[in-house]
């Protein structure tokens, strides 16, 4: 079959691959990206630190100048939501009414953040962080008020947390769980980075249960069960993320925890692909079906789809690796802890430079590094190439990790 459009639904980091990628392998045919914000396709990762600090604005995190789509023939339809697709006409229809006919289409809608099940969650003062707007909206209210309250003690709640008493702030993180990204890292890196964050001037409180939201028009306080009251003039909230599924789900597509796709990220329609937060795929990294919310994979994931809607199609096989960066501590993981029965630590916590490996039945499935950016390239190879030294050899600082490399 002759394939001479293809759309892409979303504009993020994973839509904005697919049609790259596309490109890079010399189709030419249409391509166009319908997405629903304002922007040209942008980085978020920035959102979370240097923009809220000012040290990135709307053109530095942007993946490419406007030009780029332009020069290489890819349409970009802005400020637009698909709210229908036919799958037998295959078509796609627009807010504005218009229709885009597809020969392939990508699905690339990405993650909204999870809302706060609360009294008082709609006052305004409470935020969330996924958008563009959403980081502008944050950024002029920081600088505007003293008082911040964090709900969610994961990766975006404690990287504003970090810019916020950067600046002055006042600021106290509540995380219902007992540690601090507890689904992404070990009790050790967890502990290091409460310690940390309180060492900077961050209030943690672990386990914790809100009342409320108290006040009238405007977030005032943060009420918790135990009776006390925090003070406030802006909150964040950064419970997790839920899948933008609903577009698929009404066309028909099988989804569950995300769309779900095959490793060469097609779904249940041969003649449609997805990638990126939005998916549900086979990852080997996890022994099954897994939904991963992270940069790497919306690129290397939309890599695979554009092979796919060409039909020269590579399987899905990448190590999943993440970054966050808070305050001056940066903390890379390569794998998935999923399952660790044993843990190793090599180099030192009090020196703020060490990584964690993390062992299940003796192989190892995950390094986390903090400051130490050479372990964790060291251990991308040994994650993809399924290298596993002994725990007592990475315990050994007298053995340097490249050398491990060789099995």
């Amino acid at each position: 079959m002759s394939i001479d459009k293809v759309v892409i639904i979303g504009a993020g980091q994973a839509g904005f691959q697919v049609a790259a990628s596309l490109r890079q392998a010399g189709f030419e045919g249409a391509v166009t990206i319908v997405g629903d914000e304002d922007n040209i396709p942008y980085q978020r990762p920035p959102l979370s630190k240097a923009y809220l600090k000012g040290s990135a604005d709307e053109t530095s995190v942007q993946l490419r100048p406007d030009g780029f789509y332009t020069d290489n023939r890819i349409e970009l339809i802005k400020g637009t939501k698909v709210e229908r697709i036919d799958r037998d006409a295959k078509i796609v229809v627009t807010s504005s009414g218009k229709k885009l006919a597809y020969d392939k289409l990508a699905i690339t809608t990405g993650t909204r953040p999870r809302p706060l099940d609360l009294p008082g969650a709609e006052l305004a003062g409470v935020h969330a962080l996924r958008s563009f707007l959403h980081a502008a909206g944050l950024r002029d209210d920081i600088q505007k008020h003293q008082n911040v309250v964090i709900i969610g003690g994961g990766f975006i709640g404690l990287e504003v947390a970090a810019c916020a008493v950067g600046l002055g702030k006042t600021v106290t993180v509540l995380e219902y769980a007992p540690r601090l990204m507890g689904r992404a890292v070990s009790t050790v890196s967890s502990d290091f980075f409460k310690t940390y964050h309180e060492s900077i001037g961050v209030r943690v409180i672990t386990d914790a249960r809100i009342e409320r939201i108290e006040g009238t028009e405007q977030a005032q306080a943060v009420l918790l069960q135990d009776g006390e009251k925090i003070a406030c003039d802006l909150i964040l909230v950064g419970v997790g993320a839920l899948p933008n599924v609903e577009l698929a789900e009404s066309a028909g597509l099988d989804c569950d925890n995300g769309i779900l796709v095959d490793e060469f990220a097609v779904t249940s329609d041969p003649n449609i692909v997805s990638a990126g937060d939005c998916t549900n795929h086979p990852n080997p990294f996890a022994n099954g079906r897994f939904r991963l919310e992270s940069v790497q994979n919306a690129i290397d994931q939309a890599k695979v789809a554009a092979t796919s809607i060409l039909g020269s199609a590579s399987a899905y096989n990448a190590a999943p690796w993440f970054w966050s960066d808070q305050g001056d501590i940066k903390l890379q993981i390569v794998g998935l802890p999923l399952g660790t029965d044993e843990l190793v630590v090599r180099g030192s916590t009090q020196e703020k430079k060490f990584s964690v490996f993390h062992y299940r039945e003796g192989k190892l499935i995950a390094v986390e590094s903090i400051n130490s950016a050479g372990d964790h390239m060291v251990a991308r190879k040994l994650i993809t190439t399924g290298i596993s030294p002994s725990p007592a050899r990475i315990s050994d600082t007298n053995v340097e990790l490249k050398s491990l490399l060789a099995g």
